[in-house]
């Protein structure tokens, strides 16, 4: 006779109380967007409800909302955000006080992260945004100020803006894109003025994590939030990912286990140094593992530093360890079609759901962040995982995530993404 309730699904953490609004600041081509864009990646990863407010996309749809109605474009050159337009002036706070009404709103209805993608780059800009925000009950306020006087990265960032289609520059050359642009920085420049209020609660991220000022942070949320952005970094590298060779109980359909690899896994183990030193040449490399022995055996002819993470351990199957999916179905009929309905928050008795790897991961993600080249030699749910975050995949998508046996998967992450090869 079937048994039953052999485990079962994980509710979604309650995140309700948790209602911050972080304020970026910083002048244009600073990384703010970059910033902003990896926080929402990270904290939604991690399943809490994120949503940037971009206060130039908003200018951009209005403009276009403008236009459609009367026919006339309204331009948005350099001219547009000088401190001495007082008409443009006036429509530029309105934006934000706008975008700001709308982040709010959100939170009430039951977002936790509201990030304002902004300059907000003067003083009585940000007393504005504090005496908003406190109007709210519960509602916790950061700023985040992007400062870059490295050349090198302001003139990488200029160049994204005037070649990555922007709307502002449509069917305009990138020489006088390039030139517009950076005339729009001079005016946000005559105007700056980096936060000085002591009592704020801020960081203070120099050349994209050079350099990093963390003042009146306070909370579990708030903490995670500053530690993340203490460990990005826009060095190049590539992280590569590969599954253990096939393994003995790969053969057999067996799951989890610690066994170890069969004949073709230690083929695939033999060719895998020319592999990885054919692509990365003579740049350095640390290889990580997990604590088992197909993925400790599948690395060990390579020539590299080599690290073992617990956290990179498969998915616990709990009772149904070294069972085949076929042992499952028979002996547990009711747990294995609740498994099929909801792969990533069903939980096997005495094991995991993928939705606590997600959170045994975090630390090996915090990690990534702040390294070079890594290659991880790993399980199949772990690399969905961490799949799944470097491109931004919802977490319903992530148990399915096909990494084939015998396959090199190189990320290599950019400043809106994530280039893959195989």
């Amino acid at each position: 006779m079937a048994v039953k309730g052999i485990g079962g699904k994980v509710a979604k953490p309650d995140y309700s109380d948790n209602k911050i609004v972080l304020a970026m600041v910083g002048l244009p081509a600073r990384g703010k967007s970059y910033l902003s864009n990896k926080l929402q990646i990270y904290l939604k990863w991690l399943e809490y409800d994120v949503k940037v407010f971009n206060v130039g996309q908003l200018r951009r749809t209005r403009a276009r909302q403008k236009a459609q109605q009367s026919g006339v474009k309204e331009e948005h050159t350099a001219s547009w955000f000088s401190h001495d337009n007082q008409s443009a002036n006036e429509s530029r706070e309105k934006l934000a006080q706008d975008s700001l009404e709308m982040l709010i709103q959100w939170l009430k209805e039951g977002g936790n992260v509201g990030i304002h993608d902004a300059t907000n780059s003067t003083h009585s800009r940000r007393a504005w945004i504090e005496q908003r925000v406190k109007q709210e009950k519960g509602f916790n306020l950061i700023f985040l100020e992007s400062v870059c006087d490295d050349p090198a990265i302001i003139a990488t960032n200029v160049a994204l803006k005037v070649t990555s289609g922007d709307p502002d520059y449509k069917d305009i050359s990138p020489e006088v894109a390039k030139r517009d642009f950076l005339r729009r920085i001079h005016e946000y420049e005559k105007v700056y003025e980096t936060i000085t209020e002591e009592h704020l609660s801020y960081l203070r991220i120099v050349n994209v994590g050079s350099n990093v000022t963390v003042s009146n942070i306070h909370g579990y949320l708030a903490s995670r939030i500053a530690f993340y952005l203490m460990n990005l970094h826009l060095k190049p590298r590539s992280i590569y990912l590969s599954r253990h060779g096939e393994s003995q109980f790969n053969v057999e359909g067996k799951i989890g286990g610690d066994s170890l690899l069969s004949q073709r896994g230690m083929q695939y183990a033999g060719a895998l140094p020319a592999l990885i030193t054919d692509n990365i040449g003579d740049a350095p490399l640390t290889v990580w593992t997990s604590t088992l022995r197909r993925t400790i055996q599948t690395g060990s002819n390579l020539p590299y530093p080599k690290l073992t993470w617990k956290s990179l351990d498969e998915l616990d199957a709990g009772v149904c360890d070294g069972m085949t999916y076929e042992e499952i179905e028979q002996a547990y009929p009711d747990d294995f079609a609740n498994r099929d309905e909801d792969k990533f928050n069903y939980r096997y008795r005495g094991g995991e759901s993928y939705r606590d790897v997600v959170v045994r991961l975090e630390p090996v993600i915090m990690e990534l962040e702040r390294q070079e080249n890594i290659l991880i030699i790993g399980h199949q749910a772990i690399l969905r995982c961490l799949y799944a975050y470097f491109h931004n995949l919802p977490q319903a998508d992530l148990p399915y995530i096909k990494i084939p046996l015998h396959t090199v998967i190189k990320l290599t992450p950019k400043a809106y993404g994530c280039d893959e090869e195989r």
